[in-house]
């Protein structure tokens, strides 16, 4: 089986509003990460507070805002990104400095042991011969935040989020995770989309089944070693842990479209802690197979980006699920028309906590997502500034601000 992502063309769609929460028992903290010595914002980085699972990341300007529980006295703020020292700040401090956190480079220190000369398919293999030892073997529960954005050239045309629950199945079995919609809420500018609404269709289900350890076949294939080639690269650290850098690519291929990209595998456990990839989009007929379901008849679509991103956080020896991050693009050429039409889509998904399941916390069937499921179709309406209550999400960084705001005045 192979990791899809689905584009859709359809001509209209249908929306519903889900109900919103009034409870205000939480504390906020929103704060900047930025790199100590040159003031630049870091994207990406875990935000968890201490003591707790409640987590989000940073957007593409290093913004971020965490909710915590009011009941949560003295809250501490653990900061982490690759190749930087994890900061722990407090509260009170975090106000001191008008939110700014600066992060100093981590210094790499190789370990004087002779794994760095080891076999890079050899690491590989026992990062997956591990995930029983390194990944949660019970069924977890997770909340985590959904984001899907297109744009048009340089405008942002829709935009959709979500709070999803997550039943996220034991990673030593073959069940597949499912989702639950909680809240939702889009802004779509169809002045924009050509004679088509152009929409994504999978949902969190995408950044899901970017879970390499859950679904290693999704990417490697089942002749993972077959078809790829393995390389040892550099070292880092990630939250202050030494991390090996494995290269991967496939090998030359005409009957697939494969991917290349990084494994970034923690070298005391070799649990894997990162992966960043792309699809190679030279055998466009596959790319094509892969992502698109129904475009239009007049219209030739090709795939010209394919970018994902995947990381697990660490907790009491146990690796798990954090954030998926997908870009794409595709080059419509229409028939009898003088220029094309260039489609961008990111999707992102963060989980903001998580829990060992339990009957109390759990998905029943009639409420689980359609693995199909088109978020845009699922909710409407950005013009509430509390929509989203208590619940974590990813701060949206200033060009999806003006975005919305955009959008929400054409639809006026």
């Amino acid at each position: 089986m192979r990791f899809r992502l689905l584009f859709l063309f359809i001509v209209s769609g249908i929306s519903c509003i889900f109900s919103q929460s009034n409870n205000v028992d939480y504390q906020s903290y929103r704060g900047k990460v930025v790199d100590r010595l040159t003031n630049a914002p870091l994207t990406y980085c875990n935000i968890l507070a201490a003591g707790t699972n409640i987590a989000t990341v940073t957007n593409a300007e290093g913004d971020f805002l965490l909710k915590v529980p009011v009941t949560r006295e003295h809250v501490k703020l653990i900061i982490s990104h690759i190749g930087y020292k994890s900061s722990i700040i407090e509260a009170d401090e975090l106000r001191a400095q008008k939110g700014i956190i600066a992060m100093e480079h981590a210094t790499v220190v190789l370990p004087q042991i002779d794994v760095l000369t080891r076999d890079a398919n050899a690491l590989v293999a026992l990062m997956f011969e591990k995930i029983p030892e390194n990944y949660p073997v019970q069924e977890m529960f997770m909340t985590a935040f959904y984001r899907e954005s297109i744009r048009r050239g340089r405008n942002y045309v829709s935009l959709s989020e979500a709070v999803v629950e997550i039943q996220k199945q034991s990673y030593n079995n073959y069940r597949q995770d499912y989702a639950r919609l909680i809240k939702a809420r889009k802004q779509t500018d169809y002045t924009k989309l050509d004679t088509l609404v152009f929409k994504l269709m999978g949902g969190p289900y995408n950044c899901l089944f970017l879970d390499v350890m859950k679904y290693p076949t999704y990417l490697m294939t089942e002749q993972m070693f077959e078809k790829y080639d393995f390389t040892l690269d550099k070292t880092q650290w990630i939250d202050d842990k030494l991390i090996y850098v494995v290269d991967f690519k496939h090998r030359p291929t005409k009957e697939e479209a494969l991917y290349a990209g990084k494994f970034y595998i923690d070298a005391a456990s070799l649990a894997l802690k990162s992966a960043v990839f792309s699809l190679d989009l030279t055998n466009q007929a596959e790319a094509i197979r892969m992502f698109l379901q129904k475009k239009p008849f007049n219209a030739k679509v090709s795939p010209i980006q394919a970018d994902y991103r995947m990381d697990y956080v660490e907790k009491d020896g146990k690796w798990y699920y954090a954030y998926g991050r997908i870009e794409l693009g595709m080059r419509v050429n229409w028939k009898r028309k003088l220029f094309n039409s260039h489609y961008y889509a990111t999707i992102e998904m963060a989980v903001t906590d998580h829990e060992i399941s339990s009957d109390a916390k759990s998905i029943k069937f009639g409420d689980r997502l359609r693995t199909r499921v088109i978020i845009a179709d699922r909710a409407e309406g950005f013009s509430d500034p509390d929509f989203w209550g208590p619940h974590n999400v990813i701060e949206p960084d200033k060009p999806i601000e003006a975005a919305i705001r955009k959008i929400g005045r054409k639809a006026l």
